[in-house]
């Protein structure tokens, strides 16, 4: 593989290459939650709205919030006419269940301010990264942290968020989700566009981030180029006292 050397475009690459990786998760939760018609979903950090349409297209009424613009143009463009997607929390919006895929520890004031006006069993789902030694991404992300000079970023403690939050443990899963690309370059674009790369990015050149990921990547490429990445996620179902 080689660097790929062409301008990136952050959220519409995560668009079209990378929130897809996340459709097992999206599914094992909506079935666990039995999402469907007469659900009313938020969804916080929506991304480009892939989660959102599947849940609308179970006959759920959703909205979403995402902090990033471009991704909730990107959105907006693709959800049906009447899905709300904002770029901050909704100060009271009627729910019966919140997602949050991309769970961080930052979370945590968004979710109590949300879960104080919901309504007492409102479903709370949080979700993040499985075990380490389960999901093979991680060895890539490392090449973040060594990058930007530090040392690798925790996971979200999805367990503490949910007490911190105030909120009743109902449950949790596990879910495979393999990170598969066409090839090298698109796994590149990938990964770039979920934002764990943008402190290394920063801290060096962009082309020697490509070049480092390329390298981390090469234990994952088949023989027929494309590139094949085993992950688990692991999500926890709370509810509102």
């Amino acid at each position: 593989m080689t660097p790929t050397l062409v301008p990136h475009h952050p959220a519409r690459d995560w668009a079209e290459i990378q929130e897809r990786m996340l459709v097992p998760l999206y599914e094992a939760v909506y079935d666990r939650l039995d999402v469907g018609a007469g659900s009313r979903l938020l969804a916080l950090d929506c991304g480009s709205g892939l989660a959102l349409l599947m849940a609308a297209a179970r006959g759920a009424r959703v909205a979403g919030v995402e902090r990033d613009h471009a991704r909730a143009e990107l959105a907006r463009e693709r959800l049906p006419e009447g899905v709300t997607v904002t770029e901050e929390p909704p100060a009271d919006l009627p729910h019966d269940v919140i997602t949050a895929f991309h769970a961080t520890d930052g979370i945590l004031p968004e979710l109590r301010a949300l879960t104080r006006t919901a309504q007492s069993g409102t479903a709370v789902v949080l979700a993040d990264w499985g075990p380490p030694e389960r999901c093979a991404t991680e060895s890539v992300l490392r090449v973040a942290a060594r990058l930007a000079d530090r040392g690798p970023a925790p996971g979200a403690d999805l367990d503490a968020l949910v007490a911190g939050a105030g909120l009743r443990p109902a449950g949790s899963g596990r879910v495979a989700c393999p990170f598969g690309y066409a090839d090298g370059a698109s796994a590149v674009r990938g990964l770039l566009s979920t934002g764990a790369f943008d402190e290394a990015v920063r801290a060096t050149e962009p082309s020697q981030v490509e070049k480092e990921i390329e390298e981390a990547l090469a234990p994952y490429v088949r023989p027929d180029g494309t590139v094949w990445m085993p992950n688990v996620f692991r999500y926890v179902v709370a509810r509102v006292a």
